[in-house]
């Protein structure tokens, strides 16, 4: 029974030693050591993302007698430091301008409803001019928030459809 324990004990301890290296298991040396440095480096410049939110109106509004007004957020991370400024387009309706924007109809009619966007409630238009009608910021390395005002004026109503523009955000930097 010793040699067979014994025998048993030799075989673990060898196959234990085969697959020591294989397992991260290393030798250990008494012969001395040396060591040397090296650099991880990495640079950052100067970057933004931009991502937004849809803006909804509603899907059942009527009469346009009064101001129809709701929001939806923008979101930007710019390497810390980094100034920015973030434009809107007029949209992509026809006729549309960052003064005059308009919703275009999506089920083949030619009407449209006017609308605005802004930095503010009741503040002037968002547009997409640096220097003019742009929102600037200073890039925190973080996510920062930033919300965007629209507002539908009283106006003519126009026929029953679905009403609809896509509005391109930019971020400058």
């Amino acid at each position: 029974m010793f040699r067979t324990t014994a025998t048993r004990i030799a075989a673990a301890l060898t196959i234990a030693a085969l697959l020591a290296p294989m397992m991260g298991g290393a030798a250990v040396y008494s012969n001395g050591s040396r060591t040397t440095t090296f650099d991880v480096t990495v640079q950052i410049i100067a970057d933004c993302t931009i991502a937004a939110q849809p803006l909804d109106f509603g899907s059942s509004q009527g009469v346009l007698a009064s101001t129809v007004n709701s929001n939806t957020s923008l979101q930007v991370t710019c390497t810390n430091t980094t100034p920015y400024n973030v434009g809107l387009s007029a949209g992509t309706v026809g006729g549309s301008t960052v003064a005059s924007r308009l919703l275009g109809g999506t089920g083949g009619n030619t009407s449209t409803v006017a609308f605005n966007l802004t930095m503010a409630a009741g503040a002037g238009n968002w547009g997409n001019t640096q220097g003019t009608d742009t929102k600037s910021g200073t890039g925190t390395g973080a996510l920062q928030t930033m919300t965007v005002y629209g507002a539908i004026p009283a106006q003519n109503t126009p026929q029953p459809d679905s009403y609809k523009t896509t509005i391109t955000a930019t971020v400058f930097f």
